[in-house]
């Protein structure tokens, strides 16, 4: 029999290899699979509500102090990294970096994911190591190599706070400022980022004004010869799952997580296409340019190895036929309100908060200047939200 500390890696790569079975056997179906253009149109109806889960339920309350912590940069070591450096409004959720920038100006192995349509995700980051949203929220705060914040140092910060007490107290009565509310706030607030109606949504509501004959027959290559839809399904554009697309890196993703599975070695999480747009450079190592880059990519541009994805093939798509592709993917940007950025609460402005302390993650206070606060050590095994190896 397995132990204890065996049984749950055990468990992981039996999921996964059954995960990557079921990925072949609906590459098969995949294949076999022609439907009309009225029936591919039901396969992307907007749902209807947002799911949140039952021991992390919306309250306004909630999302309100979730919002103001996604924007505290506070919430970092150093005091100038929040949520919302990396994952900006304007860009999609995202950063418009090839790859992420984290504390000291330390540039990250993968690009900055969106957290655009995450309520509907499950396993999350690029190789999956997080389940929930509560767990994610955590992850870049504590990691040396991002926000490089130790979570009981942003606790007592937080409390300092006269305001932030107020919201706790009112998003969690009786409980406060807890890691764990911290994360629930966060969370709540992330699941509100729902990308809105775009003109493909009108389109499949029945609007044939709604967007262009190049980018419907995009819609129709999309489903059909191109094979996107065997990856980027549902109205948000992604099966959830993890995939070898060929890209020529080192980095071994979900490999990591499940090393025991070849078909997940240099799988990485398919990605919403909704705002895809905005959301330049692409794939996890933001090699890629531009839309066209990614079709040309698809198109013959692959490196072929043992894990690569079965529905990753050779497609010989015509300059035409690719350009209809990005015409289509170009109508699934939605024209959201702007993000107002929210009032952040102030610091404690009595005689009692006139003595205020820094975190030792923060560093000196200017160069040349030694720091009377001693830097704490920190391990590269922490939760990294890209990966990035200690001997760089």
């Amino acid at each position: 029999m397995a132990n204890r500390a065996t049984f749950p890696k055990i468990a992981i790569q039996m999921a996964a290899a059954i995960v990557g079975l079921a990925t072949i056997a609906s590459t098969s179906a995949y294949s076999a699979e022609r439907k009309s253009r009225e029936e591919w149109k039901k396969a992307y109806e907007r749902p209807s509500a947002i799911p949140f889960p039952k021991d992390n339920a919306y309250t306004p309350a909630k999302a309100d102090l979730g919002r103001k912590l996604f924007f505290d940069p506070r919430l970092s070591g150093a005091n100038y990294i929040s949520c919302g450096t990396c994952h900006n409004p304007s860009f999609a959720w995202g950063d418009g970096l090839p790859r992420g920038i984290g504390h000291a100006m330390t540039q990250l192995g993968r690009r900055t994911p969106t957290i655009l349509n995450a309520a509907f995700g499950e396993l999350l980051m690029w190789d999956g190591r997080f389940e929930s949203l509560e767990q994610q929220a955590l992850g870049p705060m504590s990691a040396p190599v991002e926000m490089n914040q130790d979570m009981q140092t942003i606790v007592t910060e937080l409390q300092a706070i006269p305001e932030y007490r107020t919201l706790f107290n009112v998003a969690f009565p009786g409980k406060g400022i807890t890691v764990a509310n911290i994360a629930k706030a966060i969370a709540t607030f992330e699941r509100t980022v729902v990308s809105g109606v775009a003109p493909f949504d009108r389109w499949i509501a029945g609007d044939e004004t709604a967007i262009s004959d190049a980018a419907k027959r995009g819609f129709d290559l999309f489903n059909n010869k191109a094979r996107c839809a065997a990856c980027h399904a549902g109205w948000n554009f992604t099966d959830g799952s993890f995939h070898d697309i060929g890209l020529a890196d080192n980095d071994i993703g979900r490999g990591k997580q499940v090393p025991g599975v070849v078909a997940m070695q240099h799988a990485f999480k398919t990605p919403t296409l909704r705002n895809v747009v905005e959301r330049a450079p692409y794939m996890h190592d933001g090699s890629l340019k531009n839309l066209f880059s990614v079709v040309a990519h698809y198109n013959n541009g692959f490196v072929k190895r043992p894990s690569l994805s079965t529905d990753v093939v050779e497609l010989k798509l015509s300059d035409d036929e690719q350009a209809d592709l990005v015409a289509f993917m170009k109508t699934l940007s939605s024209e959201d309100e702007p993000m107002k950025l929210p009032r952040l609460p102030a610091y404690d402005q009595t005689v009692a908060g006139s003595v205020s302390g820094t975190s030792p993650a923060a560093g000196p206070a200017n160069e040349g200047m030694a720091s009377t606060a001693p830097q704490q050590a920190r391990s590269c095994n922490g939760f990294l939200q890209h990966w990035r190896s200690c001997a760089q």
